[in-house]
């Protein structure tokens, strides 16, 4: 018996006793963070402040950072003929399995080239990057999951930089996901220094040529603005934000995506972005200058069903009016075109693309091991507990 459903009841029912009270403490915290953004949303200069002395208690703290712009301000799409050509790259990967016959990874990178309003077919593009042997063993150690997928963040804007370079005219290139690459720890910590390195000169090369780029991250969780009210609302001794800031969250549970989005009363308006902020985290050690790391939020949803999306950018693009502009209508009308479920279509097709299918993972297997048979290579079996678990009989289990 797979599950054993009598004792999954009962932590059920648990839950179940406990939604009223989960229910009021979330109307508590929403109610706060409602009257501390009445209370801040134009005091700037005292955001700033906070979140500067904020930094001296906690340097690993992680936030907005209010720039010119309100943060209950809403703007809405310009209206207009959008000219400009738009690449979307996406990537998936298979990762290295102890348990395989063979042990290989594979980063495969899809994209997609649109010329807006010129009636032009979108060029598809995929690369794919088979890894063997000694590629699977960067400092000397099994290649985590984590690095591979360090890998295909970066091969997916590697991409972008490729296809854009023969371009004229405006270009916008978008990913999923956050802008920024997140670390990786122990072991892979200098393969992930170096990569930064290599996606910091990616990112110099768009800014060179003026391209705008985003990262889109849907259905965020994230509470960088909802942080900010907490660090606003912090208790001061001797002039200083109190040093157990890192355990101060009267906001907890509240996310910026319901600020932004609540169903009965949102911020933003349908097709509307929110004010740019800043993001201040350990981040601006690496991304700096013109690469330093910005947001805002679009709702990308309709009347009565709004959708709060993420949108992170460099700050080459949130410092230029026209290049922001461009890159709010663009995603407005990208996910138009997705009707019901919003969503850039182009980031849709680019996925489309890049996955790889389970029987595509088996057929470079069976290469790989044909080839290495006919060099007189020897080739392992897979282990037993892999060969157990794809009987038939716990298959269908």
């Amino acid at each position: 018996m797979p599950i054993n459903y009598q004792q999954t009841y009962s932590k059920i029912k648990e839950i179940g006793q406990g939604a009223k009270e989960r229910r009021k403490r979330k109307e508590e915290a929403h109610a706060f963070a409602r009257k501390l953004l009445a209370a801040h949303e134009s005091d700037l200069d005292f955001l700033r402040s906070k979140v500067d002395s904020a930094k001296q208690t906690d340097v690993n703290i992680r936030c907005a950072y209010p720039l010119n712009e309100t943060l209950a301000s809403s703007h809405p799409a310009p209206d207009s003929v959008i000219q400009a050509t738009l690449i979307a790259a996406d990537g998936s990967q298979i990762n290295p399995d102890r348990h395989a016959a063979i042990q290989f990874c594979v980063v495969n990178v899809g994209a997609i080239q649109m010329k807006l309003n010129s009636g032009e077919t979108p060029e598809i593009f995929t690369d794919t990057e088979l890894l063997y042997g000694d590629d699977l063993l960067p400092n000397g150690y099994p290649m985590s999951d984590g690095l591979v997928a360090l890998k295909r963040d970066l091969a997916e804007r590697t991409k972008l930089d490729e296809l854009s370079k023969s371009l004229q005219g405006s270009v916008v290139t978008f990913t999923d996901g956050p802008i920024e690459l997140w670390g990786a720890k122990g072991e892979d910590a200098n393969s992930y220094e170096a990569i930064v390195q290599k996606y910091l000169g990616v990112l110099s090369r768009l800014q060179g040529r003026g391209v705008v780029t985003a990262g889109y991250v849907d259905k965020p969780s994230a509470d960088l603005v909802v942080r900010l009210l907490e660090i606003a609302s912090a208790p001061v001794e001797r002039d200083n934000i109190s040093p157990n800031l890192r355990d101060y969250h009267p906001l907890r549970g509240v996310s910026d995506r319901w600020l932004y989005g609540e169903h009965k009363n949102p911020l933003l308006p349908p097709g509307h972005r929110s004010a740019v902020f800043g993001i201040q985290s350990n981040s601006e050690k690496k991304y700096t200058g013109v690469l330093s790391l910005h947001f805002f939020y679009l709702n990308v949803g309709t009347e009565g069903h709004p959708w709060p999306v993420r949108v992170e950018i460099p700050k080459w693009v949130a410092d230029d009016k026209a290049k922001l502009d461009l890159l709010h209508e663009v995603l407005v009308e990208q996910c138009r075109m997705m009707g019901s479920k919003p969503y850039p279509y182009l980031l849709h097709r680019a996925h489309e693309t890049a996955v790889v299918k389970m029987e595509e993972k088996q057929q470079i297997e069976q290469m790989l091991a044909m080839e290495l048979r006919r060099q007189d290579e020897e080739v392992d079996d897979g282990s037993y507990k892999q060969s157990a678990k794809d009987l038939k009989g716990r298959a269908k289990r």
